[in-house]
């Protein structure tokens, strides 16, 4: 049984981290019209692509706006030299392990970059 995300954002960031090199895959919801955005909760005119660090986590939300979205694995190495930098080009943040309530750490994706390299160097 997986351990629910707790309250607490940046606990359910670090275990973004830490799950994600742990399983070599992030997850995603891909649907009709692409993968699911959401508005920023920071910044106006800005979106936000949510990503989890395991599936149970994304398919929590395949519900509402999102009902014909299904939860997609993206490999870690692609995640981290292609997806990262295509969404800062595009003026996209990533939103880390969101709760039931869409709430959590909202990150530039060069900074999710950055933690992800220093959790690797270790």
């Amino acid at each position: 049984m997986t351990e629910p995300l707790s309250d607490n954002d940046s606990e359910n960031f670090d275990r973004f981290i830490v799950e994600a090199i742990e399983n070599g895959c992030v997850w995603s919801l891909q649907g009709p019209e692409g993968w699911a955005l959401c508005g920023s909760e920071k910044y106006e005119n800005t979106d936000v692509m949510p990503f989890w660090s395991q599936e149970s986590f994304a398919r929590v939300h395949c519900q509402e706006d999102w009902k014909d979205y299904e939860p997609v694995a993206i490999e870690l190495e692609e995640f981290l030299e292609d997806w990262l930098t295509g969404m800062h080009e595009d003026v996209i943040l990533a939103g880390i392990n969101w709760d039931e309530e869409l709430e959590g750490v909202e990150i530039e994706p060069l900074d999710l970059l950055e933690e992800f390299d220093q959790e690797l160097a270790d």
